[in-house]
């Protein structure tokens, strides 16, 4: 029996029919855009199978410790309770799971080394149930001393967290507890450091952020009678999940079949495998569907964050502006556990100069092993951390020299051709100056927002909000601006690449079109693109896209803000092989009536066969008949190549997208509260696919930006635990936190990608925090090198 969706309902089949023409260029109505505003949509915490089990999982209260003994008789015992698993209990040799490096145990053997590490499973008839016989197994442990910080990581007798490691990278870094180390060097910035007229040095701090998605892990997993598991999953990646899961099942990838179920936000923390593996074993071991939920406490231990970093940089300058050299050092902690940490590492080393010219630099970056929460991919990856420094430089740098900070970024500002210090060309547009000049010139908010006519103040309006702890009493206004550059798709040499399967066939008299990807749908609306493009390519108003699942191959991850790059991709290259399927069939069957089906250029508009003039020479319900046309092929962008691991040169990335925002804030500066009042931002898109999809991304992105500027840091402690695993005490930006957010948004098409679009969704994530900050700075003149900022930051204490 297929698993149902409780009370919430998610189309099976996502239609966008002919009451819009909804084609590439256009804001058609997200098919699934009603059920989630009416709270109808399913998620897959709605999935339901009438005899499932529950499963919860034990994890370890300790960041680093030895298990001594771990005693799971009383679990057992307790009624309803139906297996309790083990490292022991795992079916074969192979037991970690890992997107680059296989180091992640499925349960803790020997030792844990973070925070909520799991330790054991348990399944029973009712969550209750589940927990409270988890609650009784008993492990006896021993701590061990933490490693938390590049000085416990690195120093002489320092824990090594994986002394038996063997991956690529072991054999290149200069300690065990470096994941990955990546220098670039270009140039001589030694001699161009004597050129200089002026020098700015700083060092930066940005704290753990979690991608705070709404729906926790979930997912359901049913044995199959041919010794199987269905896998109804919330996820970013279905393949990456089936290549980690099934061999430590010990089933082939075929018996391992994986269907996206409603996800609720993603934004990097689902790349990694969460309760996939655990779903599985309790459902095979017990023959019984099993269900697993994360509440809101163990779902921050159970994914993935952005790495903390800690940045030292200097820049040079002469007394015209020109930025002479860079030199920096970036250190990421990627806690217990790999993770994307090398592809962090790449993003943030290549990534570090910003959207500037400068011929000679010395970087450094790389990331740690530590007891900490493993950290990971996170909505600009690797080029947030680099973003919010080089920024806070510029503006230091324009200060010592007394000039506009938007002109100093615009003097040294790259354009299409640029060199980046990894020797690439920047071979697509690249209008740094141009979106400077922009978000500059949009009229700026009026001053004293928070005064009524009356001139009463409004404390809705000021800092502190409805807390009214003030009247406008100290509250100063500040305006700063920020620039990012940020990487699109997979980098470094990774097989970058996504299938489709497109089907044309006649259903109830007109031509429909399916549509079939393993994309995950994670909110970005990456379905109504795909349908866009198919009625834009097949000239077809009936679009039906198909569950994702991998009965089709992979797509990829949704990450990296490739989807519509490189899925899109996928499905424009497929419709136009359908569609060449169809002009041949339509020549077999009417050319002899009609020479143009053979002279002219064919087009399929409206459910017809048109020549290039207009001439209609037959329908597709004609062409098509009874016999439907379907094609499916793999599509890939330019090959990239691995960055040289002592000087940094090569082709890393395949794109790059950019973005600048004008932050103007009110802050309290008694009270060292923070009022952002604006986020301005101008973008350049190459083409903007779905309009208002984009303006929506680019808002978000730029939230999500402020969430890390002003709020939104995991606390964990000398110990290495999470003091603040809720949203109680994690806070995260609401509807009362954002501010106008209006957009500009430039269309330069890249000729190497497909309608010239450019990945979107990233970029506003970097530029908005240093902007925010830039602007607190110029409110309260403190340096502010740090973020989240904080109360006590602004303050004199």
């Amino acid at each position: 029996m297929a698993p149902t969706t409780g009370p919430g309902r998610t189309p099976t089949q996502l239609d966008q029919g002919a009451d819009t023409k909804g084609g590439v260029g256009e804001s058609p109505l997200r098919p699934d855009g009603t059920l989630k505003v009416t709270g109808e949509f399913a998620y897959s915490s709605d999935m339901w199978h009438e005899d499932m089990l529950w499963g919860c999982t034990l994890r370890s209260p300790h960041a680093h410790a030895e298990i001594v003994s771990v005693d799971i008789s009383e679990a057992l015992e307790q009624p309803g309770v139906h297996a309790v698993l083990t490292y022991d209990d795992l079916p074969t040799e192979m037991k970690n799971y890992g997107l680059e490096i296989k180091d992640t145990p499925v349960l803790a053997h020997g030792r844990v080394r973070h925070h909520g590490e799991p330790v054991a499973l348990v399944a029973a008839d009712h969550p209750e149930t589940a927990r409270r016989a988890a609650a009784k197994i008993k492990v006896d442990y021993r701590e061990l001393p933490v490693v938390h910080d590049e000085e416990s990581a690195l120093a002489k007798d320092a824990p090594l967290l994986h002394p038996d490691r063997d991956d690529d990278h072991a054999r290149h870094v200069p300690h065990p507890n470096v994941v990955h180390r990546q220098p670039i060097v270009r140039g001589d910035a030694g001699a161009a450091a004597r050129r200089a007229d002026v020098i700015v040095t700083g060092e930066y701090e940005v704290g753990m952020q979690d991608q705070a998605f709404l729906g926790p892990e979930s997912g359901l997993a049913v044995p199959a009678e041919d010794g199987g598991v269905d896998l109804y999953i919330a996820t970013q990646w279905l393949h990456s999940d089936l290549r980690q899961i099934a061999p430590v099942l010990g089933l082939p990838e075929e018996k391992v079949r994986m269907t996206l179920s409603g996800v609720g936000g993603a934004f990097g923390g689902r790349e990694d495998l969460s309760m996939q593996i655990h779903a599985c074993l309790l459902a095979l071991v017990t023959g019984k569907p099993v269900k697993i939920v994360y509440n809101r406490f163990e779902s921050f231990f159970g994914h993935v964050h952005r790495h903390p970093a800690k940045l030292w940089y200097e820049h040079g300058a002469t007394r015209d502006g020109k930025i002479t050299h860079m030199k920096c050092r970036i250190v990421l902690d990627g806690g217990a556990y790999a993770s994307a940490s090398p592809a962090v590492v790449g993003n943030a080393a290549s990534l570090s100069v910003g959207p500037y010219v400068v011929d000679d630099v010395e970087i450094e970056a790389l990331a740690l092993y530590t007891n900490n929460p493993p950290c990971g991919a996170m909505r600009g990856f690797g080029a947030v951390q680099a973003c919010f420094a080089y920024e806070a430089q510029m503006d230091k740098l324009a200060a010592e020299l007394g000039m506009d900070p938007v002109e100093l970024r615009r003097r040294n500002a790259m354009s299409q051709g640029t060199l980046l210090p990894t020797g690439q060309a920047v071979d697509s547009p690249a209008p740094v100056a141009e979106l400077l000049r922009r978000v500059k010139a949009m009229p700026l908010p009026l001053e004293a927002q928070w005064e009524t006519v009356g001139g009463e103040p409004d404390v809705r309006a000021l800092p502190g909000g409805l807390s009214n702890t003030t009247h406008g009493e100290g509250v100063v206004r500040g305006v700063g601006y920020a620039v990012g550059i940020k990487n699109v798709g997979f980098s470094e040499g990774f097989d970058d690449y996504s299938t489709a399967r497109v089907r044309l066939e006649v259903v109830g008299g007109e031509p429909v079109a399916m549509v079939h990807t393993a994309m995950a749908e994670v909110g970005q609306g990456g379905i109504t693109v795909h349908a866009q493009i198919a009625r834009t390519e097949l000239g077809v108003a009936q679009v039906t896209i198909h569950p994702a699942d991998t009965q089709v191959g992979s797509a990829g991850s949704t990450s990296a803000s490739r989807q519509t790059y490189v899925t899109g991709g996928a499905v424009q290259h497929v419709c136009r092989l359908v569609r060449e399927q169809v002009l041949e069939r339509g020549r077999e069957r009417f050319g002899t009536y009609h020479p143009a089906w053979a002279s002219a250029e064919l087009l399929l508009e409206g459910g017809k066969v048109v020549t290039d003039g207009g001439e209609v020479l037959a329908s597709l319900v004609d062409v098509l008949g009874d016999e439907p046309v379907e094609a499916e092929d793999e599509w890939r962008h330019r090959p990239t190549e691995a960055f040289d691991l002592k000087t940094g040169q090569g082709f890393g990335h395949v794109q790059y997208s950019f973005a600048a925002h004008r932050a103007v804030v009110e802050v309290d500066t008694e009270l060292g509260l923070v009022k952002v009042v604006e986020l301005a931002c101008a973008q350049d898109v190459g083409k903007a696919m779905n309009p208002q999809a984009v303006e929506g991304q680019i808002q978000g992105g730029t939230v999500q930006g402020l969430g890390l500027a002003v709020m939104e840091e995991i606390v964990v402690d000398a110990r290495a635990k999470v003091r603040n695993p809720s949203f109680t005490d994690y806070l995260i930006p609401t509807i009362l936190d954002t501010p106008t957010i209006p957009v500009d948004v430039l269309e330069l098409a890249d000729e190497h990608a497909p309608y010239g679009l450019r990945g979107a969704g990233e970029a506003p994530t970097l530029s908005s925090t240093p902007a925010v900050l830039a602007a607190v700075r110029a409110a309260t003149g403190r340096a502010l090198p740090r973020v989240p900022v904080r109360p006590e930051h602004i303050v004199e204490v």
